[in-house]
């Protein structure tokens, strides 16, 4: 059966439409398809950090102690960063400082000038604590650096270690009055220009209030008494010699006390 010819051309027009129109519902398919992934994509990338994380630096803490007793005030720098608002004066100290661990270059100035009087080279082990002393009279200053062993006291302790910081006082024992002659807590202690790993050690003491003599050597002659001593159970106390012997005013010999947990 033959169609008159317009209605041939018109069935010929209808299915190309129908063709155009599936073709497009494709297109249009493909176009959500990559949009919608295109948006997945953008999500998951807000949602992650995709920069590397920054590594915690690694710390540690140093204390810096003012115990050349002819000194002036001084400037404290580490690695040429001035850390101390006010000039540090004898027989002062900083607190503990948080520094980075590792290589550390410490000076220390006179104050409000760059005239250094020590200039060290420290190596600083992340997590661990360290006293730097400017020590010795001013015309031979030179650091002693100790590193403190912090650990809690057990219950009822507190713990102590002396340094024997006066320049030209002689050797001395640490005692308790009814101590014999040559007995302490410390013994034959001379003056620290450097130090040992058992002197920058901490000693456990029992808590209390206690009257301590600092004693010429090996003798019972009192060279300085430290009465009233108070030791409170659970803090860490450094305990030094300062001054010049025979000196007066603020350099006079006599003791001070550090504590190194408030």
């Amino acid at each position: 059966m033959r169609f008159p010819s317009r209605v041939s051309r018109n069935v010929a027009r209808n299915a190309s439409f129908v063709q155009l129109n599936s073709k497009q519902v494709v297109v249009r398919s493909l176009l959500f398809g990559l949009i919608a992934a295109a948006f997945s994509f953008i999500a998951i990338g807000c949602g992650e950090d995709s920069s590397p994380a920054t590594p915690t630096p690694q710390r540690a803490r140093v204390l810096v102690v003012h115990a050349s007793p002819d000194a002036p005030g001084v400037d404290v720098l580490v690695d040429n960063q001035k850390v101390n608002q006010q000039p540090l004066t004898f027989p002062n100290n900083t607190g503990y400082l948080s520094v980075d661990a590792g290589s550390r270059n410490v000076k220390v100035n006179a104050a409000g000038t760059t005239t250094s009087v020590i200039n060290a080279n420290l190596t600083l082990e992340s997590n661990k604590n360290y006293s730097v002393f400017a020590v010795d009279s001013l015309r031979k200053i030179a650091a002693l650096v100790t590193t403190d062993d912090l650990t809690a006291p057990a219950a009822g302790k507190a713990h102590v270690r002396f340094l024997h910081l006066s320049p030209n006082a002689p050797a001395v024992d640490i005692s308790l009055p009814n101590q014999p002659a040559g007995q302490g807590l410390f013994t034959n202690r001379s003056f620290n220009r450097t130090v040992t790993a058992a002197q920058q050690a901490f000693t456990p003491v029992d808590s209390g209030t206690v009257n301590l003599q600092v004693r010429a050597a090996g003798t019972t002659d009192v060279v300085l008494n430290l009465p009233n001593v108070r030791l409170e159970a659970g803090k860490i106390y450094t305990v030094f010699a300062k001054g010049f012997l025979g000196g007066a005013g603020a350099q006079a010999l006599g003791a001070e006390i550090i504590l190194h947990n408030p």
